[in-house]
């Protein structure tokens, strides 16, 4: 009866070993290393309104309005968001809409 116990723990163990083991060679626990240390600006620029939506160049009007979309569905006040961040989301689209229809 002991025997069967044994064996299901050892997998077990032996299972949760190689899951830290994979993240441990992967680079550490999931999205770790897709954060940004530091707050913002003062004034926002174009690189930090670029992570702020988090696009990559060549930017088109069809991105930026997709990912301010996504973010503002996501952060909207009205659904529980932060004002704050909305604030954001919404100075970083300003800004770049201006330099994407030049």
């Amino acid at each position: 009866m002991a025997s069967p116990l044994v064996l299901g723990l050892g997998v077990l163990g032996a299972a949760f070993g190689g899951r830290v083991a994979y993240q441990m060679f992967r680079g550490g626990a999931r999205g770790a290393d897709k954060w940004v240390k530091g707050g913002f600006k003062g004034k926002m620029d174009k690189a930090e309104a670029i992570a702020v939506l988090g696009l990559k160049e060549p930017l088109t009007s069809a991105k930026l309005k997709e990912h301010h979309r996504r973010l503002m569905l996501a952060n909207h006040p009205d659904r529980g968001g932060s004002p704050y961040l909305a604030g954001k989301v919404n100075e970083a689209k300003a800004l770049l809409d201006k330099q994407v229809r030049k």
